[in-house]
């Protein structure tokens, strides 16, 4: 027996009060089983009850996503790990799994020149982490200095770096394009001087240590920001590689070839077999 029309459209007032629209939608039909089956109290609760909390954990995953800027096509699963043989795919998927290395506001650094991976590898570890539940952003380093620079020109970049902070991991990419005369770097320094053993960073640069001279403004603020990042930290150095992203495009566009040239087989022989089954007057 169902519950009487009144019931259900009072519950679902209720419910909407409450904001549990998964239950709201559910619970017509989990107590029309409930009833035929004899289910007792408590496993119709607890039923109910799993399965808002799955689809808060799934749109709450959804919003951290798409609030990340994360690229979705960079992924760990898309990525060919056989390509880049000195980067370890067990390390990785390691600090994907999240955990200590948060907890103690550690840093990632993955070095190489343009094309092996880097972005991917960074990006893929974000989206792991999205999915264990934590907090990503992604930025190009470059921009960030720029919103951190209008930041401090407004004088809120204590209010910036706070709103930096709900995040546990910051994926700061391609830090070696920012120069040190665009504009006043040192907000760089003042992120990592802010972050550091408290939230994670992770860093891409197509250049080592040695080149940074060329991003923060004098070489004390150099030597300062690289000591904080470098405690607490795991190095990647993808170097002597040949372009990651150049042998995928490549790749790419032989399986476009070969698909061109079967589908160009394919409409030959079409044509053949209706030259054959013509029927003559």
């Amino acid at each position: 027996m169902t519950a009487p029309s009144h019931d259900a459209a009072r519950n679902a007032l209720m419910l909407t009060e409450l904001r549990l629209p998964t239950i709201a939608r559910l619970w017509p039909e989990f107590a029309e089983r409930s009833d035929r089956e004899g289910w007792p109290a408590g496993r119709f609760l607890g039923g109910l009850l799993e399965h808002e909390l799955a689809e808060r954990a799934k749109r709450r995953i959804e919003r951290h996503r798409a609030e990340s800027l994360l690229d979705v096509t960079k992924t760990l699963a898309s990525f060919d790990f056989a390509e880049v043989p000195m980067l370890s795919k067990a390390h990785v998927m390691a600090l994907a799994s999240g955990d200590s290395w948060l907890d103690k506001g550690a840093t990632v650094l993955i070095f190489g020149p343009p094309g092996v991976g880097k972005s991917h590898v960074g990006c893929g570890i974000g989206h792991a982490l999205i999915d264990a539940g934590y907090r990503v952003l992604y930025m190009r380093t470059s921009e960030l200095v720029q919103r951190l620079q209008a930041a401090r020109q407004s004088l809120q970049l204590p209010q910036a770096l706070a709103k930096l902070d709900r995040y546990d991991l910051l994926i700061l990419d391609d830090l070696s394009y920012v120069r040190k005369d665009q504009a006043e770097t040192s907000v760089l320094f003042e992120l990592i001087a802010e972050r550091y053993e408290r939230r994670s960073i992770l860093i891409t640069a197509n250049q080592p240590f040695s080149g940074w001279n060329n991003v923060f403004p004098d070489p004390g603020m150099t030597v300062a920001a690289i000591d904080r990042l470098v405690h607490h930290s795991t190095i990647f150095e993808l170097n002597k590689v040949e372009s990651y992203r150049s042998k995928v495009a490549a790749r790419q566009q032989q399986t476009q070839r070969a698909n061109d040239t079967a589908q160009r087989r394919r409409q030959s022989s079409k044509a053949d077999d209706n030259q054959h089954t013509e029927v003559k007057p």
